[in-house]
């Protein structure tokens, strides 16, 4: 797996949105941790990082469609396909980035 540092923990209040190379993915802060979504909604583009986030979901601010923050599936229509999802590492102040293997 590569990582890439993608941003300092203090810029993550509740959500930002990074690039890792060109690919551009949302980082969620909530109580359960740091958590990782591509940032383009499936539905229709929209970011997810501008999304409000409750009970472990992001909420696409242009439609509603949900996604589920630890795995990227969707957990509310009318988005149909899920979003991948990236591992995370917070260590020594940074916050680091890996795609997940399909």
């Amino acid at each position: 797996m590569e990582w890439a540092r993608v941003a300092a923990e203090a810029e993550l209040e509740q959500s930002l949105a990074v690039l890792v190379g060109e690919a551009p993915v949302a980082l969620f802060r909530t109580a359960e941790g740091v958590f990782a979504l591509d940032d383009i909604c499936s539905h229709e583009y929209s970011r997810l990082s501008e999304g409000e986030v409750e009970d472990g979901q992001v909420a696409c601010a242009k439609h509603g469609s949900r996604f589920d923050l630890r795995t990227g599936k969707v957990a509310g229509f009318p988005a149909t396909r899920s979003v991948k999802s990236w591992a995370v590492k917070v260590e020594d102040g940074w916050v680091w980035l890996a795609r997940q293997s399909e």
